[in-house]
């Protein structure tokens, strides 16, 4: 567990540091694409007024619109410049999520708004969440109360939050490899419970896990993956994060063939 956590915070560093590095050109980009298109969509319409005003240029302007095809530029090239603005606004919002995701607070606890470590979570998840060539999308449905800035080590608790979601798009995988799911789904849902814990509940409509399995998901080591697949102290961690750090409850519902949900308690402010 101390090399697992070890590793963890060496990836929470070297995010943090990737996030930092790309930061600046993306913003960089993404600042000049907006004015960018503004500038082509201004040229357009200057060159739509000399058409309007000299309807018949020289022979030499004439063949050289031919030559570059024109009309096709006039219409693709604004449509080329938002996409590539959309492309830079796609990376801010990862790099983003790096940032929050990793946030390096292993000293103390922080007040911090958990439903953007969630969002930071399924962002960078956001590969296996979409369609590919043997499934559809999962769908993610998502829920979320009004919740105070809950105090807590966030980096810490997105670890748990990405190996409880990793887990759910694995389960929902295999029952999509049995035909045990026609809507994959994965949903998460937050609440506020006497006025002093914050409830996170993420739930897959996936293959379920057996009683006999479901007893010992949180002993250290035990797996039900292939070897090489899965070391067997993710949700080991899970729960000494949420227990052992921050005092909270970490609980488990399941029922083969149906879907598993997780629900994690934090006290919305230490020590309480």
């Amino acid at each position: 567990q101390l090399i697992q956590s070890e590793k963890m915070s060496s990836l929470g560093e070297l995010m943090a540091g990737v996030a930092h590095e790309i930061n600046n050109p993306v913003n960089f980009i993404y600042g000049n694409s907006i004015h960018t298109l503004e500038y082509v969509d201004n040229l357009i319409e200057l060159m739509k007024l000399y058409q309007e005003c000299y309807p018949s240029p020289p022979e030499e302007i004439e063949q050289l619109a031919e030559d570059i095809d024109l009309e096709f530029t006039i219409e693709d090239l604004p449509k080329m410049v938002a996409s590539m603005k959309m492309g830079a606004d796609r990376i801010r919002q990862i790099v983003l999520s790096l940032r929050n995701f990793s946030r390096l607070d292993l000293t103390q606890m922080t007040p911090v708004d958990i439903h953007k470590g969630i969002e930071s979570t399924l962002l960078i998840l956001h590969y296996r969440l979409k369609a590919n060539g043997s499934r559809g999308k999962i769908e993610v449905i998502e829920d979320y109360a009004d919740l105070p800035p809950i105090e807590c080590y966030a980096g810490q608790l997105n670890q748990v939050f990405m190996n409880i979601i990793s887990n759910g798009i694995d389960a929902i995988e295999e029952a999509l490899e049995r035909g045990n799911c026609t809507q994959p789904t994965l949903e998460v849902r937050t609440q506020r419970v006497e006025k002093q814990w914050a409830i996170v509940e993420i739930s897959d409509n996936g293959c379920g896990i057996p009683e006999s399995v479901r007893s010992r998901i949180f002993e250290p080591f035990f797996t039900t993956k292939p070897p090489g697949v899965g070391t067997g102290i993710g949700l080991s961690i899970a729960r000494q994060i949420v227990v052992e750090k921050h005092g909270g409850k970490f609980d488990c519902r399941s029922q083969p063939g149906l879907g598993t949900t997780f629900r994690i308690s934090i006290p919305i402010r230490a020590g309480v």
